[in-house]
């Protein structure tokens, strides 16, 4: 697979400076000088793909309530902006649609997060995201990388979709980890910064993995998890962290 992994990966865009999964925050990574951005995608009541990180609405938007129980049409009335800062009243949740589009007009790179879709939607989703990226992504990018905690998500994602890259995100060090990881054909392990050592690095890159580490906001940290082998970081400041690579605009 043609995968070459950033070193800075906006979290959900640059979530310290814009509203996160936003086409605000895209933005906002791209001009703080990230090349890659981090995104999560679930599945509407009408079976829609759209970008929002929380199973519910009331963090990050005007509405409340569980997110899958509403239609495409009804998200789009919400504000994702607001909470943020009045500079980003009126920001809507962005379609996967809406996503690609942009992040073809500003020639970034993405990891789609899968994430865990309720009652048993799991493969439902993960069908759905694999169509409309190979519908919607430039045949002339390399393919972006698709991640989950859920390895339904990535198996649905590697049948249908099998020339897709694909990333294991996990919380800790998991006893299954390399054995779940080959179940799937992962390029890269997905692994947070609370159990990142130097050794469980070394471990991961010993197996043959790509390994991202999330999420690494403090520049020196993301320095150090480099240092120790780690291909990228995401980040929800990729600008200050840039720059500490010495990568910044």
């Amino acid at each position: 697979m043609d995968l070459k992994l950033p070193q800075v990966i906006g979290h959900r865009g640059a979530a310290l400076a814009a509203p996160e999964n936003t086409l605000e925050s895209f933005r906002e990574a791209a001009a703080q000088g990230a090349r890659w951005v981090e995104f999560d995608v679930g599945l509407s009541a009408d079976g829609q793909c759209f970008v929002l990180h929380d199973d519910t609405l009331d963090r990050t938007t005007s509405g409340k309530g569980p997110a899958h129980l509403k239609t495409v049409a009804e998200l789009k009335t919400l504000d994702a902006g607001f909470w943020f800062g009045k500079a980003f009243e009126g920001a809507k949740l962005p379609t996967l649609a809406e996503t690609v589009a942009l992040l073809t007009e500003l020639d970034l790179m993405a990891n789609v997060e899968i994430k865990g879709a309720p009652e048993g939607r799991h493969a439902e989703l993960a069908t759905a995201v694999m169509a409309e990226l190979r519908r919607l992504w430039p045949a002339s990018k390399p393919k972006p990388l698709i991640s989950s905690f859920e390895l339904e998500c990535l198996r649905t994602a590697q049948a249908a979709a099998p020339e897709f890259p694909r990333g294991y995100l996990i919380w800790g060090r998991q006893v299954d980890w390399l054995a779940n990881a080959r179940s799937v054909a992962a390029a890269t392990m997905n692994i947070d910064t609370d159990h990142a050592t130097q050794g469980w690095m070394a471990e991961l890159k010993q197996a043959g993995y790509g390994v991202l580490v999330y999420t690494v906001n403090a520049p020196e940290r993301a320095a150090r998890l480099i240092e120790w082998g780690a291909d990228g970081v995401f980040t929800d400041a990729p600008g200050a962290v840039l720059a500490r690579l010495g990568k910044g605009v």
